[in-house]
Formats: C-alpha cells, sequence, structure tokens
C-alpha cells in the first residue's frame, strides 16, 4: 500500500497522496443491482488549475460480471474539462482503461496497485503533455 493511502470504510475525508480529499458522495453505502457495496475511497484530488483527478472505489459482496474480484473502480484524470485517462470496470467489460483514445485491458490485483498504476499513468500524461 502507498505510504499515504488509507482506505477506509468510516471516512469521510480520506487522505490520498498527501492530500485531504474533498468527497463528491456523502454516504458512506451505496446501491448497485440491489447488493449493498461498502465504499471506499471518493475523492477529488486537484493537480492544478486545470486538472484534477476523481477516484471512487467500492468493496461488492460478489464480483460483477466480467471481473474476477469484489470491487467496482472508476478513476479519472480530467485536463481542462477532458477525461484524458480513466481506469473502470464496466459490468460485461471488464477492468480496462482508456489512455487518451485508447482502451486497453487492465489486469486488477489490489485496490492499491490500481491506484499506483492510476498515479504512474497521471505522471506519464502530464509528461507527454506537458502544461496540464
Amino acid at each position: 500500500m502507498p505510504q499515504n493511502l488509507q482506505l477506509s470504510d468510516k471516512t469521510r475525508q480520506p487522505f490520498l497522496f498527501g492530500h485531504a480529499a474533498t468527497l463528491t458522495t456523502i454516504t458512506n453505502i451505496v446501491i448497485m443491482s440491489n447488493m449493498k457495496a461498502v465504499e471506499l475511497i471518493c475523492s477529488r484530488i486537484l493537480y492544478s488549475e486545470f486538472a484534477f483527478a476523481e477516484l471512487v472505489l467500492w468493496r461488492l459482496p460478489k464480483p460483477i460480471e466480467g471481473s474476477l474480484h469484489k470491487f467496482k473502480y472508476r478513476l479519472a484524470y480530467v485536463v481542462r474539462g477532458e477525461c484524458v485517462l480513466r481506469y473502470n470496470n464496466e459490468t460485461g467489460k471488464g477492468d480496462h482503461r482508456h489512455f487518451g483514445e485508447k482502451e486497453s485491458a487492465y489486469v486488477f490485483t489490489t485496490p492499491e496497485k490500481l491506484v499506483a498504476d492510476f498515479q504512474n499513468d497521471i505522471v506519464r500524461w502530464n509528461n507527454e503533455n506537458r502544461n496540464p
């Protein structure tokens, strides 16, 4: 687990990468297809005046169709109003990521690795596309 990442079922203001996160959802339990899911992360991280990341991760009672794990997630990096990087696992489609216009499969192992991979791709995107 990255040093500054804290996953919590209880907290309404998790800390990610040393920044206090602003939540976009205020409930700790959500309903998906009549199943209770436990929200682990729901935060928005500002990178600059023009860029932010939004991370949402739930633990489910059972895997969704297309995934072998019990997590549902969407992680997005938005620059100047455009989503330039996204990791998610849609029902039936499974784990995948979007990097710019390109979509590829993603091999999910742990929530911590998911967030680390996403963070590394943000750094990569910023290096390849200066001035976010």
